[in-house]
């Protein structure tokens, strides 16, 4: 695991809309784009995994009013299923301990109904919801599943 840098703008962005392919029956566009990826990097970090030198997974990490906020956790599909997004995951919940942080926040689409599941596993709960931006290009209804897990 390392942070990722600003030449590796585009390696990310084919990474994410790679692993975000499922959500492609529920939004018009691509996940996220060079541009909407540069600004991520201005408020936050990517925490990337490699697997031979190769971009295997990444999650967006951002310290916020000491906690912590975890998205985009992104795993090449050819990899998925291998427990690298737990990895990433246990990554990024160290980040946040080593930065002094309460706990950890993220959002979830509610379409993607096994997430809350996997997230649950990992020891979030589920805290709230929240509506979809008003400009996003939803194909479906839904909206955000807030959820937290607080370190002891």
């Amino acid at each position: 695991m390392r942070v990722a840098l600003p030449s590796e703008v585009d390696a990310l962005t084919q990474l994410i809309n790679a692993a975000f392919q499922v959500e492609k029956p529920f939004f018009e566009e691509e996940r996220v784009n060079p541009e909407r990826v540069r600004k991520f990097m201005e408020s936050g970090q990517f925490l990337l995994a490699e697997n031979s030198g190769e971009l295997a997974g990444c999650v967006y990490v951002k310290v916020r009013e000491g906690r912590g906020y975890v998205g985009l956790l992104s795993v090449d599909p050819a990899k998925q299923g291998t427990g690298l997004g737990r990895k990433l995951m246990e990554a990024a919940e160290e980040h946040f301990r080593a930065a002094g942080c309460r706990g950890v926040d993220l959002r979830v689409i509610s379409p993607r109904t096994p997430l809350p599941k996997f997230y649950q596993h990992l020891g979030y709960a589920e805290t709230g919801t929240a509506p979809f931006p008003a400009d996003a290009q939803c194909k479906v209804q839904g909206h955000y599943i807030l959820m937290s897990k607080e370190f002891a």
